[in-house]
């Protein structure tokens, strides 16, 4: 093989990406692979940059078929359809390991096992920041329209519990997208990505504290 690693996967990520939802899309990937390489330059430790950006590009490409109930985990398929791609191109098994190992470790799910190796730590990480700050605000609003679309039913609603009114539902309200954002938050491994999650996070709670205003009418200046 004589293709870099990194660049060989991209190309064959992409089709994966056809048919996904903004949330999990090949510029999704692209944002994953620059992140985590970002996070990457603040390590002391030596990083495998073609694992992990190979990794970055792969860890997705089975989303739309869990999305769509043809597949149940969309981290071990994608490892396992990672390794026969990677195979079928002539790489190395200790680089397929590799690769393979960030994909599978790289969802929150309880299910999921935990991060073995710094790439796929970081791999996890940059996922996981992808869910706080303005992008992140835009993407989980994104999947709550994605389970919306899956249910045939509304997953959660506009609106906050700390402003009293008549109207009042039984669903999630925003408080959900602050939730999801704190346990990744909690999550994250490396001491580069809790730094940037840190970062991202004060502009949700400005965020959130705006929302609350903007619902409020009576109290928005």
């Amino acid at each position: 093989m004589t293709q870099e690693l990194g660049p060989l996967a991209r190309g064959l990520s992409l089709p994966y990406y056809d048919d996904a939802l903004p949330a999990h899309d090949r510029f999704h990937a692209n944002r994953v692979r620059d992140l985590s390489n970002r996070l990457a330059n603040g390590c002391e430790r030596i990083v495998e940059r073609d694992v992990l950006t190979a990794a970055a590009w792969l860890h997705d490409i089975g989303r739309p078929l869990e999305r769509t109930g043809e597949i149940d985990d969309h981290d071990e398929w994608g490892a396992v359809e990672a390794e026969a791609l990677l195979e079928t191109e002539g790489v190395a098994s200790d680089r397929i390991d590799a690769v393979k190992h960030c994909i599978r470790t790289h969802s929150i799910r309880s299910s999921s096992p935990e991060p073995e190796t710094l790439e796929a730590e970081l791999l996890f990480d940059a996922d996981k920041l992808e869910a706080i700050g303005a992008v992140g605000l835009v993407r989980m609003a994104c999947i709550v329209g994605e389970r919306s679309g899956s249910a045939g039913e509304k997953y959660a609603v506009i609106d906050t519990p700390e402003v009293g009114g008549t109207v009042t539902s039984d669903l999630p309200d925003i408080t959900l997208l602050r939730e999801w954002a704190e346990e990744r938050l909690d999550a994250l491994y490396t001491s580069p990505g809790r730094r940037l999650g840190t970062s991202r996070w004060r502009f949700m709670d400005d965020f959130f504290t705006q929302f609350s205003r903007e619902i409020d009418v009576d109290a928005e200046v």
